[in-house]
């Protein structure tokens, strides 16, 4: 009886943890889910058809009611609580004004409209259903400036601003004498930690379309609920199928600061946690403590392991290792002069500079430097190594460019990784202050207490346009 007594307090405690395992798994997922609405999402959709003055335009407010249903959906806010349809001057100005007043909070902020819009003297206007300007002077009074819109996203402490412009559609006012004003729009320089979509490149016209929709607003709708684009991937995408749909005549363009982290319409899919499998058996005692003694350097250990476990089958492996280290005590080839207190030694090494291009639409091409890297590494007891290493980074643009990244910073990385006797392999991460953030690695040998072998800097970046590897030979 006693002997059954312990099997069902085992299977008891074994569907016990099993049932634990899996209902924390779901908890994650759940939490999951959760978190990747929690950032607060405001969006201002504003669709101009039914023009008074100048020609009407089929598709705009059908263009904004798809762009506002697919926003609620992946979690947006809309001002006004659906799109903004014909809004003329007065009734534009109001919506502007509280899509700003909602942006406190706001982690994410978008504007998008669809229907005419003009560039006049470089500049971006957006054209209200009663605009009737007869010169230059009156667009300032009936149109609204973008830069405008821009203004109410910067103030707000937003953590990524997405302004889209389905709006390059034609000049309604070209026959007027109005000769500031051009055919599409002006290319805008983004404020930092904005996104400016435009349906079409800068200075094009864009189609309004002959089924209902644009093939710009056709195409964003449906890219933005596929799961796990980011936002550079999901522009990519609705250029590639406008650019297709349209036989090449159109093409959306993007202007981009450099964006912090990363952003997702639809986040990527949860994936479940792996089915709990029953524990495995328990090792013995000279498996775990062969497990953290196998890997040690000195010999007194390995002789202590000995003594501890003799006639198992470790016991053989410890004696081969410590075989190992005593042929190799002398062969490291750090000389005395390096040997640090408690056992530790330091080697050091540096590089030559090292150089290539990188970047390319929707940013600048850029050359990035690495000049002057410096590596050290300290060698303990158990062949455990802590490295540091400082390095000069320089980002040029390779032509004007209206957000350069860098000019000159000396970065510094620490990191840790493992000696074996002759092989040296380090990982350093990135200090505080580095920027960009990139992740340095080190492989080689130390000869005569200096490291020689190939130092490797990536930098780390969602949008993989910006992502450089530069590598330099140490000696």
């Amino acid at each position: 009886m006693a002997s059954t007594s312990r099997r069902g307090c085992s299977a008891l405690q074994y569907w016990t943890f099993l049932t634990r395992r899996i209902v924390a798994g779901l908890m994650i997922v759940a939490c999951w889910v959760t978190l990747a609405h929690a950032d607060k999402r405001v969006a201002l959709v504003v669709g101009n058809s039914s023009y008074v003055n100048v020609p009407s335009l089929d598709n705009p407010k059908n263009d904004a009611k798809l762009i506002a249903d697919t926003l609620r959906d992946v979690g947006f806010t809309l001002i006004g609580g659906a799109a903004q349809i014909d809004l003329d001057k007065m009734g534009f100005d109001r919506v502007v004004q509280l899509f700003g007043n909602q942006l406190a909070g706001a982690d994410v902020a978008l504007f998008y409209y669809a229907g005419h819009g003009v560039q006049v003297r470089n500049s971006n206007y957006l054209v209200p259903v009663n605009a009737n300007p007869v010169k230059e002077a009156d667009i300032d009074f009936q149109m609204i400036d973008v830069a405008l819109v821009l203004r109410q996203m910067e103030g707000s402490g937003t953590k990524l601003n997405l302004v889209i412009l389905d709006a390059c559609r034609n000049n309604p006012f070209g026959g007027r004498g109005l000769r500031a004003t051009s055919s599409g729009l002006a290319q805008m320089q983004a404020p930092e930690g904005t996104l400016i979509s435009y349906a079409t490149q800068p200075g094009n016209v864009a189609l309004d379309g002959a089924d209902g929709n644009s093939p710009f607003t056709k195409a964003l709708a449906a890219t933005v609920r596929k799961a796990g684009l980011d936002i550079f991937q999901t522009f990519n995408q609705v250029g590639v199928i406008v650019k297709r749909s349209t036989g090449g005549g159109q093409q959306p363009w993007v202007s981009s600061s450099p964006i912090d982290g990363s952003f997702y319409f639809t986040a990527p899919p949860a994936v479940p946690s792996s089915a709990a499998t029953p524990p495995a058996p328990a090792p013995s005692a000279a498996e775990r403590v062969w497990a953290v003694t196998k890997d040690t350097s000195s010999q007194a250990v390995l002789e202590d392991f000995i003594r501890q476990f003799p006639g198992t089958a470790y016991t053989s492996m410890a004696r081969a290792r410590l075989e190992e280290l005593k042929r190799s005590q002398s062969a490291v080839g750090i000389p005395e002069s390096s040997r640090g207190q408690a056992g530790e030694t330091t080697a050091v090494g540096s590089g030559n500079d090292s150089s290539l291009e990188f970047g390319g639409p929707p940013f600048c091409r850029y050359r990035v430097t690495m000049k002057n890297p410096r590596l050290s590494a300290v060698l303990e007891r158990d062949r455990a190594v802590r490295a540091e290493l400082t390095v000069d980074m320089i980002e040029n643009a390779l032509a004007d460019c209206p957000f350069a990244p860098l000019k000159a910073h000396t970065h510094t990385y620490t990191g840790t990784g493992t000696f074996d006797g002759k092989l040296v392999s380090l990982r350093l991460d990135a200090g505080q202050k580095n920027e960009p953030k990139a992740v340095a690695t080190f492989e080689g040998q130390i000869t005569n207490g200096r490291l020689a072998g190939t130092l490797t800097i990536r930098r780390i970046d969602p949008r993989p346009v910006l992502v450089w590897t530069v590598r330099s030979t140490m000696h």
